[in-house]
């Protein structure tokens, strides 16, 4: 649903967004909920934490969820200390590992949101470590979050709440003693529209794929996506395509450096598909690209944790912030616009055409290799928009 009566603040990379949550986690009266994939135990991690360790200290309801797998190698010391200084920690699915059935294996809790007091929320793709964490490269990582105070806030608790108490019932069978989150403060601070989407395996399996295709249907004149993994299914492609054909400006900025080579390569199988529709496809090279980020004709814009890639829109718990503020889209489309001016270089058809034809055979490899992933999940046609159905 669309909240109007928002502020809504684009936080870039950690240097604008730990130091935000962090004053707002320091002014925290009576709650504090964080999410986050990845946790660690470096020196932004260890911040995070002494915030939280104050916070509960002074009587603060203090929650922290974290995804089994992705925060699975967190410093028992610093788990330690949280839960010793009263701050709650649950884990989505513990002991995350390959005994357990094929599709369970693969989901996630990949949002990376906070809600403090009810009343101030943070939505986007930062994970809880340090920007220049993982790799040797000497700018910060690319990201986006956004603060947000307002009506919409409500929405944002609600979700966290309502996954929090899940995984309590799942945990011991009843929810522990009486319900302690707050209510949110719904009143407007400002004039900006917004909606709160978020991606889970029961009723809400396709939000927020359905809100980027209905805003590229729409488009007529840009379309500006930056996206860390970007393989999208045949029915996003056929849009894009689609789009490009009526005459609307087409931009993808994707990974140049990357964690995961697999998905990298598998993403460039794509690039002759885009350019050969008119599309314009850049790497970003100046660090590594995190950010999950699009603006669709200056005012449809949306920052969160979801990626275009099958695992995000498919098999994981995922959270974005869709504005449609021209204000908020256009500083978002000035971000995205300077960092692929600055970091990233275009990738034009003939120079693609006259890669080595091994390079593109190992590209297409890749791209069958995680098609065939999906495939053992039950999940290839249904991403690519055929009838099949997923198994099971």
């Amino acid at each position: 649903m669309i909240r109007s009566g928002n502020r809504l603040t684009l936080l870039e990379n950690g240097a604008e967004y730990f130091p935000a949550l962090i004053a707002a986690m320091d002014a925290a009266r009576h709650e504090i909920h964080l999410e986050s994939y990845i946790y660690t135990a470096d020196a932004t991690g260890r911040e995070v934490a002494a915030a939280l360790m104050r916070a509960a200290r002074r009587g603060v309801v203090t929650r922290v969820l974290l995804d089994g797998f992705g925060s699975h190698g967190l410093a028992p010391d610093l788990l330690k200390s949280l839960r010793g200084a009263g701050v709650e920690v649950l884990f989505y699915r513990p002991g995350y590992g390959f005994l357990r059935p094929r599709r369970s294996r693969l989901r996630r809790m990949h949002r990376k949101l906070a809600v403090v007091d009810a009343r101030i929320g943070f939505v986007g793709g930062l994970n809880v470590t340090d920007d220049h964490a993982g790799r040797n490269l000497a700018a910060p990582r690319e990201d986006f979050a956004v603060e947000v105070r307002g009506p919409l806030v409500a929405d944002i608790h609600a979700a966290a709440r309502r996954l929090w108490l899940l995984l309590e019932w799942s945990r011991i069978g009843l929810r522990r003693g009486e319900d302690t989150w707050i209510k949110a403060d719904t009143r407007a601070v400002g004039e900006q529209r917004a909606e709160f989407l978020t991606r889970d395996t029961l009723h809400r399996r396709r939000a927020i794929e359905r809100a980027y295709l209905k805003a590229i249907g729409h488009a007529r004149e840009e379309i500006l996506i930056a996206n860390a993994y970007f393989l999208p299914g045949r029915r996003f492609r056929q849009a894009l395509a689609q789009a490009a054909g009526r005459g609307v400006r087409v931009i993808l900025v994707m990974q140049g450096h990357t964690d995961h080579r697999l998905y990298h390569a598998a993403s460039r199988a794509l690039y002759r598909f885009f350019l050969e529709n008119g599309m314009e496809v850049y790497e970003y090279h100046t660090s590594e690209l995190h950010a999950k980020v699009a603006v669709v004709d200056g005012h449809w814009a949306t920052v969160g944790s979801s990626n275009i890639d099958p695992f995000s829109l498919l098999l994981a718990r995922e959270a974005n912030l869709v504005s449609h503020d021209p204000a908020f889209a256009q500083v978002l489309r000035d971000r995205i616009l300077l960092a692929r001016d600055q970091g990233a270089h275009r990738i034009h058809h003939q120079a693609w055409r006259s890669i080595p034809w091994y390079l593109r055979l190992a590209s297409w490899l890749a791209y069958g290799l995680v098609r065939g992933l999906m495939g053992l999940a039950g999940y290839a046609g249904v991403y690519d928009g055929g009838k099949r159905r997923a198994k099971g």
